[in-house]
């Protein structure tokens, strides 16, 4: 069974649900949608619906915060999806996690690395469709975090010395893979990496194994070509020993 382990999304539900099909920026970047803010350092969190947790995954992807287009993506899809939370908010992850040329170039570099073959599906594209259950799509920060009104990068400033940004990674984070079984995670970029790397080091997440030196998939990062040359050996290498391993054996 899938969980919904925040509470968030019942209060939240009947302003997403009032909202317009087309909606500009500043109606969702308001007080109403705000959770958290540090004014000294103009950061700002607000609220977005990527709440659903799949015990059941073979995977964990994990980003640095759902940026404006991924947030709007995820309220648009909110607005129209029917059912119970869990299946509205299921729906949510499965259409809007990391949408756009992010999950395009992700995608593509996930394949490249026979992790689709490894999985027993044909590839990566389908763990946003028909093979949505074999992924937990996540992020170290979960909700849109904006850094000077812009979307935080993940590097200014740094998550574990920014009080704001260390209360989410090392107290949601844990909570949203907690109950999924040991698992490869596959942290996307070095600023998430290093994060989940601090994490492991003390003990909020054990159990899990992580994949070293994937890039972060943005168009923007204009040296992911280079980093995943340079690790693609290696991570191959890491993906076909975990998934070869007994215990998964074992549960495939």
């Amino acid at each position: 069974m899938a969980m919904v382990r925040q509470a968030m999304f019942p209060y939240f539900k009947k302003y997403i649900k009032a909202l317009p099909i087309t909606y500009t920026d500043e109606i969702l970047l308001t007080d109403l949608f705000l959770l958290e803010e540090d004014r000294e350092k103009e950061l700002q969190v607000y609220y977005t619906p990527f709440e659903y947790i799949n015990p059941q995954a073979k995977i964990i992807i994990a980003g640095i915060t759902p940026g404006l287009h991924q947030m709007k993506r995820a309220y648009s899809t909110a607005i129209t999806a029917a059912g119970t939370d869990e299946e509205i908010l299921r729906t949510v992850k499965r259409e809007s996690s990391f949408h756009g040329t992010m999950r395009k170039n992700l995608v593509a570099m996930l394949d490249e690395l026979k992790l689709a073959e490894q999985l027993g599906i044909e590839t990566c594209g389908q763990l946003f469709g028909t093979c949505h259950h074999l992924l937990h799509s996540t992020s170290i920060l979960p909700h849109a975090v904006f850094y000077k009104g812009r979307n935080y990068n993940g590097s200014t400033p740094k998550i574990l010395k920014t009080p704001l940004l260390k209360k989410y990674a090392e107290e949601y984070f844990p909570g949203n893979i907690e109950g999924i079984k040991e698992t490869l995670i596959v942290p996307l970029g070095v600023n998430v990496q290093a994060v989940i790397e601090d994490l492991l080091l003390e003990g909020l997440i054990p159990g899990h194994r992580l994949l070293r030196g994937f890039p972060h998939p943005s168009g923007g990062n204009g040296h992911r070509f280079r980093q995943f040359a340079e690790h693609k050996e290696q991570m191959m290498k890491e993906i076909e020993e975990f998934f070869s391993s007994p215990e998964d054996k074992k549960d495939r």
